[in-house]
């Protein structure tokens, strides 16, 4: 089922830092929120539906597994989505090699230039990395970019190659801040120097988020659910209008890139601790030409049960750009977990890719 959630009110989706009264002062909102954020909320709402006994461990496993195993859950998304009538249009984060095309308004893809051509230019990139991403000619990438989405038409027109207009995040959502102050629970007065700041994500009208859940039966058309901090609600609607996935050039072309649509994690950090192989099937190689990439995500949070924070891991953000090329045919494996490039948590998100050719 595809599912479109909408604010009843106001968001707050933290970010993987730690906020502890006196240790830090300010939290600040993702959107969308990590897909470990709303399998939560999927997964409390399915113990509604098949009227589980929340005091009964043994029951919440067999419904929808335990902290480390989802069980039957497949989860794609969330991605920020409008209303537009029957269904709804999804929107994804400016690709990290995209660069505006003079005033025009648009985007366009940096292009890879081997390393050796660039001898002047002082880079981060490792040995192994073949190419570097370089502006087309009369292309300004000097300057920072804005807070832009593609709509998923958009996007698949950059995946092609194609010039894409992007949406300003500001016509999506707005990000609201609140002041607040810590009290001692033994006097309920306010505590000294336990001033903190909030940031709450209020969506635009008609503006949501899209998730896809398979596994799980009997939900109802709509409903309400508990979603992110401070125990906000969403209502959801089921879509009539599924909307599916791209799916992946089967095989893939001699030259593609992976665009990352949610976080994905690695044990090598940016890159598998291995090799690539593990996510690529068929007669011959696959090699990794060159990265555009915005530093790093941390993803946490908190165990309810120990009373203690997650283990903190960094993940490749959404919106990271890798150009690979294929030496004879290849194709995504199909024995992936959600079709997911990623090493952990695939079963409720993390890794989405859509592959383009360049």
């Amino acid at each position: 089922m595809e599912l479109f959630l909408e604010a009843v009110d106001v968001w707050l989706f933290r970010d993987g830092r730690p906020f502890d009264a006196g240790a830090d002062h300010r939290a600040i909102s993702m959107f969308p929120p990590y897909p470990s954020v709303v399998q939560g909320a999927i997964r409390s709402y399915h113990l509604v539906v098949r009227g589980v006994d929340w005091r009964s461990p043994q029951a919440i496993a067999e419904a929808v597994g335990t902290a480390d195993n989802f069980g039957s859950l497949r989860m794609r998304g969330p991605f920020v989505a409008r209303n537009e009538g029957d269904t709804v249009g999804r929107y994804f984060p400016l690709p990290a090699d995209a660069v505006p095309d003079g005033e025009s308004k648009l985007y366009r893809p940096l292009h890879p230039r081997p390393l050796g051509e660039t001898p002047r230019v002082r880079v981060s990139a490792p040995p192994d990395l073949a190419a570097l991403l370089w502006p087309p000619t009369g292309v300004d990438s000097g300057r920072d970019q804005p807070d832009q989405w593609l709509h998923e038409d958009e996007l698949l027109k950059y995946l092609r190659g194609e010039p894409a207009a992007a949406t300003a995040g500001h016509t999506l959502f707005a990000r609201e801040h609140r002041t607040g102050v810590s009290l001692d629970s033994a006097t309920r007065t306010a505590g000294e120097g336990l001033l903190y700041h909030v940031e709450f994500i209020r969506p635009q009208p008609g503006v949501g988020l899209w998730v896809e859940v398979n596994g799980y039966e009997g939900w109802p058309a709509e409903g309400l659910v508990s979603l992110g901090g401070e125990g906000r609600s969403a209502r959801f609607r089921r879509l009539r209008t599924p909307l599916g996935w791209p799916a992946p050039p089967d095989p893939l072309p001699q030259r593609f890139k992976v665009y990352f649509a949610t976080p994905a994690y690695f044990g090598g950090g940016w890159r598998p601790r291995g090799s690539w192989a593990s996510f690529f099937t068929g007669a011959g190689t696959v090699t990794l030409q060159a990265v555009a990439l915005r530093g790093y995500e941390t993803v946490g949070g908190f165990d309810l049960a120990g009373n203690r924070p997650k283990p903190a891991r960094r993940y490749v953000p959404a919106g990271s750009v890798y150009y690979f090329t294929v030496d004879g045919q290849m194709r995504l494996n199909p024995n992936l977990l959600n079709g997911a490039i990623t090493e952990l948590w695939p079963e409720v998100g993390f890794g989405q890719v859509i592959i383009g050719e360049w």
